[in-house]
């Protein structure tokens, strides 16, 4: 190859990498084709960090039990004439229940009372001729030993008619059994015997269950590791437990604690306490099991932000706090409890601050996120709802 030869094929390559050397070192060319697309900001709604008082709760499950429970029972045997309550008819203390056949002892009061009239003139006869035989005597015409056997027969008398009258009391007591009444206020149960039967004081189901329900009472359990938060609070005045339904969403009533069980139960490791409701709506009822909330304390000036905010990491709980720049910031938090849809903070963050409450799931350090607001908020939340119950 001659020397023109090379020249020329030479000079389209020289003339190529001086182009490319022009336009790598021309003004802008290298930030127009490095620079990233900015990200898109991620639409979340978001809530601010309240500052009030919180209420502490310590939680337990327990059942309700009657205040009182009673068995009404025949105390006599008699032939059931009558009943006068309706099933699940509330009675208070006192009300007629049913009626025994009252006339078999009506009639053994009428003799008893029979026997105390006979005794009483016998006893006035006694005391006159006791009289005549000591006028008698203090003349010289009767002897010592008539007077005294009269005396005798005059306190004899009276004995008699002192127990004419225990008899007497007997009897109308016995007639009093023949109306069964209510021992208790309360509701009744189930009626378990029926009118023309025989009803005997030995019946193992008796007449019918009252069970007083207002007030009422909770059994219910807490871990033992509670007990002497309980007892330092106990000691500055009666507690107040909350009872709600077991979803936890409906609050049925509201009392004081009663007591704490005077021995921890060692298979479980906890305690069992005893509340008291004053119950006049009837919405707790024996037997039901229900949630209990036991207001341990009230924390002054806590921080609460929407239970949704907290997201749970490796290295425990944290919330995305949308810093004044816009941006998406990871924050630890330590949560002391969560309480109807609000978690108490305890440190990592402060009041007033911006939380993400939802669309956390498409967020990261630093993201960029749009506030969403009114309508537009709603159904993000209903879009996040649908997209976690989808598996």
């Amino acid at each position: 190859m001659n020397r023109k030869t090379i020249v020329l094929v030479a000079l389209p390559t020289v003339a190529l990498a001086a182009a490319a050397l022009y336009f790598s070192l021309a003004p802008g060319f290298e930030k127009a084709t490095a620079a990233p697309p900015a990200p898109s900001p991620v639409p979340v709604v978001a809530g601010a960090v309240k500052s009030h008082d919180v209420p502490i709760y310590l939680r337990g499950v327990g059942t309700v039990i009657a205040y009182n429970t009673d068995v009404v029972r025949s105390q006599i045997q008699g032939q059931l004439t009558e009943i006068t309550f309706t099933e699940g008819q509330t009675v208070k203390a006192g009300d007629l229940l049913a009626q025994i056949d009252p006339r078999p002892y009506q009639a053994q009061l009428d003799q008893m009372i029979a026997n105390r009239t006979r005794d009483q003139a016998q006893l006035a006869n006694a005391i006159a001729n006791l009289g005549r035989y000591t006028e008698l005597l203090s003349k010289g015409y009767a002897t010592p030993q008539l007077s005294d056997t009269q005396k005798a027969q005059v306190a004899q008398l009276h004995s008699a008619i002192k127990a004419d009258e225990a008899m007497i009391e007997q009897a109308e007591v016995q007639l009093g059994y023949t109306k069964l009444t209510s021992p208790i206020p309360g509701v009744t149960g189930v009626r378990q015997i029926d009118v023309g039967n025989i009803i005997h004081p030995t019946d193992p189901n008796g007449l019918v269950v009252v069970t007083q329900v207002e007030p009422i009472s909770l059994i219910f359990t807490l871990p033992e590791s509670d007990l002497p938060q309980i007892q330092t609070q106990m000691a500055k005045g009666p507690l107040t437990v909350l009872a709600y339904s077991q979803d936890d969403k409906t609050k049925l009533d509201e009392g004081k604690l009663l007591l704490v069980n005077n021995q921890i139960v060692q298979t479980t490791g906890s305690v069992q306490l005893k509340a008291t409701f004053p119950n006049t709506a009837h919405l707790l009822w024996p037997g039901q099991l229900v949630n209990a909330r036991l207001l341990i304390d009230t924390r002054k000036d806590g921080l609460t932000i929407a239970a949704p905010a907290v997201q749970q990491g490796q290295t425990g709980s944290y919330v995305y706090v949308i810093a004044p720049d816009g941006k998406a910031e990871v924050r630890p938090v330590t949560v002391a409890q969560i309480s109807e849809g609000q978690a108490l903070i305890d440190t990592g963050l402060k009041s007033n601050e911006t939380v993400v409450i939802d669309g956390q799931y498409r967020l990261q350090q630093g993201s960029p996120v749009q506030v969403l607001h009114g309508k537009a908020a709603q159904e993000a939340d209903l879009q996040s709802a649908v997209e976690k119950a989808i598996p």
